[in-house]
């Protein structure tokens, strides 16, 4: 299943490799991806939308499902 949220914050590549690798360890990730020009993050699996939010927002995003 995937899953699209809104990030903000991210300005540039290594804010999105932060974002996802941020997202890669949450439980239920079996892929995660980011692009700051939308400010959205999508990820594969089945993880917890709470659990992806707090995440990002552990890795200095705003994040929101």
């Amino acid at each position: 299943m995937s899953q699209t949220i809104t990030v903000e914050g991210m300005s540039c590549e290594h804010c999105e490799r932060a974002v996802v690798e941020a997202l890669a360890a949450v439980d239920g990730v079996t892929d995660a991806t980011a692009d700051r020009e939308t400010e959205s993050a999508t990820v594969e699996g089945d993880p917890d939308a709470a659990a992806l939010v707090a995440a990002v927002a552990d890795a200095g995003y705003e994040a929101s499902v």
